[in-house]
């Protein structure tokens, strides 16, 4: 059913972003057509616009999610003193559903990697109920934490994860 963490662990997500978690839920991301799977590279410019997000499960279920996107890699990976960069949270996105169906409490932000190639980390965690004005967000994009931030609001460890690579595109060359 769930996924394995390997990739997670051999890319790092899982030390850097995250800890050791067990899979419990599954949920996909698409950026267009393309599915993001473990390590794939996605351009910034195909990743402009927020993905489709979708929760696996049953629709009819009151099970609820919260969506975090970091970038820790900012500004670069090899100097990453701005990590974790925040990209997005959803919260009480319902099991079943896609993420639209959440609240946005942080708006997406595509990747802008300005020199390197950058990960983004997607991770899903289960809610004990609704957030409703009861979740602290930080004010800030940099040096964000995914772990302080389930701390904080009583997430726990994650249930799902993926994460893609992106690296700054060529300029176009003008004629």
């Amino acid at each position: 059913m769930a996924r394995s963490v390997e990739p997670l662990v051999v890319g790092r997500v899982i030390g850097d972003v995250l800890d050791m978690f067990t899979p419990a839920s599954e949920f996909t991301v698409r950026y267009g057509t393309k599915q993001v799977t473990n390590g794939c590279d996605i351009k910034p410019s195909a990743a402009a616009d927020k993905p489709h997000v979708q929760i696996l499960g049953h629709p009819f279920s009151s099970n609820l999610y919260t969506l975090v996107m970091v970038d820790p890699d900012a500004p670069s990976p090899s100097e990453p003193r701005l990590r974790e960069w925040l990209h997005w949270i959803v919260v009480d996105i319902p099991e079943g559903q896609d993420a639209t169906k959440g609240r946005e409490l942080v708006a997406y932000m595509g990747p802008q990697p300005p020199t390197g190639i950058h990960r983004y980390i997607l991770a899903l965690f289960k809610q004990e109920g609704a957030m409703e004005g009861r979740i602290q967000v930080a004010d800030a994009r940099a040096n964000f934490s995914t772990r302080r931030f389930a701390a904080q609001n009583r997430l726990g460890l994650p249930v799902a994860a993926v994460y893609f690579n992106s690296q700054k595109e060529p300029a176009a060359k003008k004629r």
